[in-house]
């Protein structure tokens, strides 16, 4: 008898132990976006809460918690339970802020990489009547202006600012001098600063210009992004111009969770995104947001890391912070 309890017991240890490993997720998984309804941010959180439940077996939940550059957002998942259930939309600021303002913003490796999502473009535009047909000629006319040329930009340690001071910087220019930025806040103000002529260029997010590019209004003369934009097919990307540190800029969207998440947390989402790299619903939403899909491109872990020491670099270099 003794024997026979001893065999149950076993057989509900080893049918219980390596099941309960398996049963994530058991609920509905949270996905906090850390910037307001409608950016890019959004539209990436949500075409992911589509998407991933087929894979993952439990809905996922967007929550918009926008606010100090989206470090309200980051620092809510960095501090919650590592149990899976709630994750991080991360965004390229995730490693930019924390590399120009350390004492303020959310480590940058202080979440579990769980993947990289998409890249979303920066495109360098001018309007259409003007005379530059291609980035040399742009450069070459910030040159002759001597600080002349303004551009708009949502800061100058923001992603739409560190764009165009990379690329002046490899041209061999001052990018704090060699062109005037001109602040705006949001990229539609950006783009109608750029229509209304109150500006001479921008280097910012091609979302909210491609509209303005399809209509004839603007020009696009390069694509920060790791390879050639659908919609643009002809315009080349700065890292095919040769442009070391503009070549490295582009916007992105990344799976983060907070840090030490258990292994089977890992393993089901890594599960998931392969799902997901695939899915003809995925590659359809990025394809009408103007984002590329890299879904298992990169190791994210290190492509966070590469990030952050390109943007502390480069604040560094330009004179934000101390060498």
């Amino acid at each position: 008898m003794k024997k026979l309890i001893g065999s149950i017991a076993l057989a509900v240890i080893a049918a219980t132990g390596p099941a309960a490993a398996q049963t994530y997720p058991e609920q509905a998984v949270t996905l906090v976006v850390p910037y307001g309804p409608g950016g890019a941010s959004d539209l990436a959180g949500r075409a992911l809460a589509e998407t991933a439940p087929s894979a993952l077996g439990q809905p996922v939940t967007v929550m918009n918690r926008p606010g100090a550059g989206g470090m309200n957002g980051a620092r809510s998942v960095a501090q919650a339970d590592a149990d899976g259930y709630t994750l991080l939309l991360a965004r390229v600021g995730m490693a930019l802020s924390p590399a120009v303002t350390p004492q303020s913003a959310v480590a940058w490796d202080a979440y579990t990489f769980l993947g990289m999502l998409e890249a979303t473009p920066m495109i360098l535009a001018v309007r259409a009547d003007a005379p530059y047909e291609d980035v040399e000629g742009l450069v070459a006319a910030i040159k002759d202006s001597q600080g002349g040329m303004t551009y708009a930009a949502s800061g100058a340690t923001a992603i739409d600012g560190f764009t165009t001071q990379a690329l002046l910087a490899d041209n061999d220019l001052d990018p704090l001098t060699a062109a005037t930025l001109v602040p705006y806040k949001g990229g539609g103000a950006l783009a109608t600063a750029l229509l209304g002529g109150h500006v001479d260029f921008v280097a910012m997010a091609a979302g909210s210009l491609m509209p303005h590019i399809e209509s004839g209004d603007l020009k696009a003369l390069m694509v920060f992004a790791p390879k050639r934009m659908d919609k643009l097919p002809d315009v080349a990307t700065a890292q095919e111009l040769g442009y070391e540190n503009a070549g490295q800029i582009t916007g992105w969207s990344a799976l983060y969770g907070p840090k030490d998440l258990p292994e089977d947390v890992i393993a089901k989402w890594d599960t998931v995104l392969g799902d997901v790299a695939t899915n003809e619903q995925w590659l359809e939403l990025a394809k009408r947001r103007g984002s590329i899909s890299t879904v298992g491109d990169v190791d994210m872990t290190d492509y966070a890391k590469t990030q952050y020491e390109l943007f502390n670099g480069l604040a560094q270099d330009f004179g934000y912070l101390p060498n």
